[in-house]
């Protein structure tokens, strides 16, 4: 196979998407002011307060690496710690970046359900020690969709908020494919972030069809202080905001973000459809964004990756990611489940 031929190894290998690309060529034509001062980057803004119907602090950053721990490091000081789930991004794939950005507000990992913190996971953990010896808890972060591809409704973020409050809490929310999360639920923006209770939330562009750049909504203004500063300290204020903002623009104006979003879960609803009938693959999680769990056999896994398909095997023995794109193909997805079911013949 080629390196062109479409994969399942992340979302993260599809291009981008038309929408974000004709913003873009179109945020190229002239001159605009720079650091943020520019229309594109006000019309985005404005665009993410319509969908979530309130007026939020937005920011823009590069990557969702830097916008998770800048947004962590924002609701902490060096003493805290952050209440994260034992699979989460920034516990497992962030490079200690939320250590790093918070001057080292240390990450207390708490047991999950199917990838989900449950209110008395956090609890758990929260009052484990409440001593001054012990970092104490300040923030609780959210990955949605689950690393595991499961999907927080708003009733289980809402009462994981109760619990916030009532511990003195911030509640953060990773959404690297909170869009994916939005087209399973079809609930909207809203129902699943502040108005269940999310202070901030990183809502992801890269793995929907962007190039770069992730959006930081600041439900809790308060929290938003001084983030600029931030953001330009780490690198994240890019010059020609425009490119970083302007395909936000794209995406949010005509809703491709979620017609994104809704074609890949069904790309991966597809897959598992495709294999549940083979003798020895079973379904590893239930799939409710796009991505797709399942235990294979070990030699399966050997003759699938010779055969030149590219998917993790990050999830212990047998098990294998596969992830659907924006831009996945059905084709593409009814070869997989054939090789799926040839290999483990």
């Amino acid at each position: 196979m080629s390196e062109q031929t479409q994969q399942f190894g992340s979302d993260n290998y599809s291009g981008i998407c038309p929408e974000a690309w004709a913003a873009m060529a179109e945020a190229n034509r002239g001159h605009e002011r720079a650091y943020g001062e520019d229309s594109w980057t006000q019309r985005a803004a404005d665009h993410f307060r319509r969908l979530f119907e309130t007026d939020c602090e937005v920011f823009f950053a590069f990557n969702g690496t830097a916008a998770n721990s800048l947004a962590l490091a924002a609701s902490c000081q060096s003493y805290h710690s952050v209440i994260c789930a034992e699979t989460a991004h920034v516990e497992t794939d962030e490079c200690g970046a939320p250590e790093f950005f918070s001057n080292g507000s240390k990450l207390l990992l708490a047991r999950t359900v199917q990838g989900k913190l449950t209110p008395p996971a956090i609890r758990e953990v929260a009052l484990k020690r409440q001593d001054i010896h012990y970092p104490k808890p300040r923030v609780v972060t959210l990955t949605q969709a689950t690393e595991v591809g499961t999907v927080y409704r708003p009733a289980e973020v809402r009462a994981i908020s109760q619990v916030c409050r009532e511990l003195g809490l911030s509640l953060h929310m990773d959404g690297a494919r909170f869009a994916n999360a939005c087209a399973f639920l079809g609930c909207s923006p809203a129902e699943l972030s502040w108005r269940a209770g999310v202070d901030v939330l990183c809502f992801g562009g890269t793995k929907n069809g962007m190039a770069v750049g992730e959006a930081i909504l600041f439900f809790n203004k308060a929290l938003a202080e001084d983030f600029d500063y931030r953001c330009k300290q780490a690198g994240q204020l890019a010059s020609k905001m425009r490119y970083l903002s302007g395909p936000w623009v794209g995406m949010l104006e005509n809703g491709a973000w979620l017609r994104h979003a809704g074609h890949a879960n069904r790309c991966a609803r597809l897959l598992a459809e495709l294999v549940a009938d083979v003798p020895g693959v079973e379904l590893m999680f239930p799939v409710e964004a796009n991505g797709v769990f399942l235990q294979l056999s070990e030699t399966a896994i050997r003759r699938l990756t010779d055969w030149g398909w590219r998917f993790y095997t990050f999830i212990g023995a047998g098990g294998a990611r596969f992830m659907c794109s924006w831009d996945t193909e059905e084709a593409r997805v009814r070869e997989l489940a054939a090789d799926i079911r040839r290999a483990m013949a």
